[in-house]
Formats: structure tokens, sequence, C-alpha cells
């Protein structure tokens, strides 16, 4: 156990020098000071701790994403465990190709093995209706896939990549993870959305300030039927906005309109006639009717901001009969 504990001993070596290297104001320049480590000692514990957790697995399975939490959990217990994790990858249409390319890359060019399963979340009838236990049904398939999965390759234990941020959103796939016995080896060590980030760039991992990408589904507004057709248009309209120069953007699908929100610092790039008039062309060859800018700009789990509404609360639309069809 003390031999794989410290197997890729550089690594770890690098990623505690890079660590000391900084100081607490360099580390803040990559997120807000309410989230940020309080010091790189601080960090360098919370490394520890989540290198201990993941230690003392006789054998684990990362639902692994590609995104930044997932893959420097999967990354982490690849080097602390070897051949006794498997990262899994969920492949359905509520994943973006080009998230699933990158998260394939990554899992290539840092050796872990990988295995990528086939999930039927859109084959539930509670999923479809997308009301707002959606993403509970989505993890319940995931976990219990790769429950069946991990039996037959003889892995003892599941984790996911839920960090202390996570914490503090309405998310029903921690429900689901409970309900399974999933792990959560990230926020049980107390690590940040800011602090995986200086980890992962400390290790040299060119995704650490990669923009989040949830599922195409958290782009469908409640209450309307999640589909393969609707969710792939909402992909053909962001990979068009990307293709148009912007990097963190969500196009929400409110049937014939799109909302589209682009991150606060990019939309002096959209305010312009001539490039209003590209997303608007854009999106309209997507499939939808009218195009709509947010104001407000980009903001992570923006769909569940309806939820605090008093006429559209969480008990309301977990009960809706029927979601609206585009």
């Amino acid at each position: 156990m003390i031999a794989a504990y410290y197997r890729p001993l550089k690594l770890r070596q690098r990623i505690i020098c890079f660590m000391a290297a900084y100081t607490q104001s360099q580390l803040l320049e990559t997120g807000d000071a309410e989230n940020g480590p309080n010091c790189a000692a601080d960090l360098a514990l919370k490394l520890h701790a989540l290198e201990a957790l993941v230690s003392q697995l006789g054998s684990l399975m990362v639902a692994y994403s590609g995104g930044v939490d997932s893959a420097f959990l999967a990354a982490t217990a690849h080097r602390i465990l070897g051949n006794r994790m498997i990262a899994v990858l969920a492949d359905s249409p509520s994943l973006a190709r080009r998230d699933f390319e990158q998260a394939c890359e990554f899992a290539r060019a840092q050796e872990i093995p990988l295995r990528i399963i086939a999930t039927e979340e859109l084959s539930r009838p509670e999923y479809q209706r997308n009301d707002a236990h959606r993403c509970f049904h989505c993890k319940d398939e995931l976990f219990g896939a790769m429950e069946a999965l991990g039996a037959s390759l003889g892995f003892e234990s599941i984790a996911y990549g839920m960090n202390v941020n996570d914490t503090r959103d309405f998310r029903p796939g921690q429900q689901a993870a409970e309900a399974h016995a999933v792990l959560a080896p990230l926020a049980d060590a107390g690590l940040t959305k800011i602090e995986i980030r200086a980890l992962a760039k400390a290790a040299g991992y060119s995704l650490w300030d990669r923009p989040a990408a949830p599922c195409l589904s958290s782009r469908v507004e409640y209450g309307r039927a999640v589909t393969p057709e609707v969710l792939a248009q909402v992909e053909t309209a962001e990979e068009s906005l990307r293709l148009l120069g912007f990097r963190e953007l969500r196009v929400r699908h409110h049937g014939e309109l799109a909302r589209v929100e682009i991150a606060r610092a990019e939309l002096p790039r959209v305010l312009t006639i001539e490039m209003l008039d590209a997303i608007t062309a854009a999106l309209k060859q997507a499939g939808f009717q009218y195009v709509t800018l947010d104001c407000a700009g980009f903001r992570s789990g923006a769909m569940n901001e309806i939820l605090g509404s008093s006429i559209l609360s969480v008990d309301v639309l977990a009960k809706r009969g029927t979601a609206r069809t585009v």
C-alpha cells in the first residue's frame, strides 16, 4: 500500500512545489476570494487528505465526465491505486460529442484506464418529463449501471466528483449518490472548485481552467420534454457559438426561443450589430425561431433560479403531470 501511495512521486512533488511557490493572491487570480484557499499549506493538507481517503480503498470506479473535478479525481485515484481503479464515462445523447472527445483524450494522455458505457436515462419517462428531480434519475441510471459493471469486474467502490461548492446548489443527483452509497472524496477532503483547479494546474493538466460542462439536458427549461432531438438542437447551437469564438456560454432551450448566456467578460464582443446578426443566423440554422440574449450573462445553474419561485417551486415542478413538447 505504501508503494502504491507514492507511485508517481515526481508528480506529487511537482504539485507540492508548485503550490509552495504560489502566494495566496496568485491562487485567487483563478477564482473569487470567498472560495479561495487560505494558503498553499492548507491546500497541501487537503491534497494529503484526498490521497489518504483514496489509498484506503481496495479498488475504485470513478464516475468520469472529463470535467476538471472528475478528471482530477480520476487522475489522483490512478496515481495512487494504479490498475485497481477505472474511470467510467457514460455515453448518451445528453453528452455533447465535444465533451466526450475531450474526456477520452485526457484519459489517454494520463494513461487512465477508461470504460465507456451506454446509459439509457432518456428511455425513462420520469427523466424525459424534466421536472426538478431530473438529475436524480440520470445519476440513478449511471450509478446503477456502474454497480452492475463493478460487480462483473470486481471493483468495490464508486466515487464521483462532487466538491464542497456543489453542496450549496440544488442538486438532486446527490440524493442518487447517497442512495447508491457513492463516495465523494473531493468534498470529504474539503476541496472547493477553485482549489481543485489550482491542484489540476499544479499537476500540469491542461483542463485546469476548462469551463464547466454539465449535461445538455441542463439547458432545457423545466417541464419541457427532454428528447434526443432537443438535445441535438442545443448541442448544434452551442457549437456554432464556439465557432464564433465564444468560450463560456449556454444556450437555454425554451421551445421556439433560445436564451443565450455568454460570460460577462465576453459580452462586449456580442454587442455589435454584426455579431448579433451572426448569432441570430447560427441559432436559427439550429432550429430556433427566436433568439434572445440574457443581459445577466452566463451563470452556472441558471435554470435552477426558477426553483426559488413560490409559483414554480420544486414540489410543483415535481408533480407536473405532463411535460410540454416542442
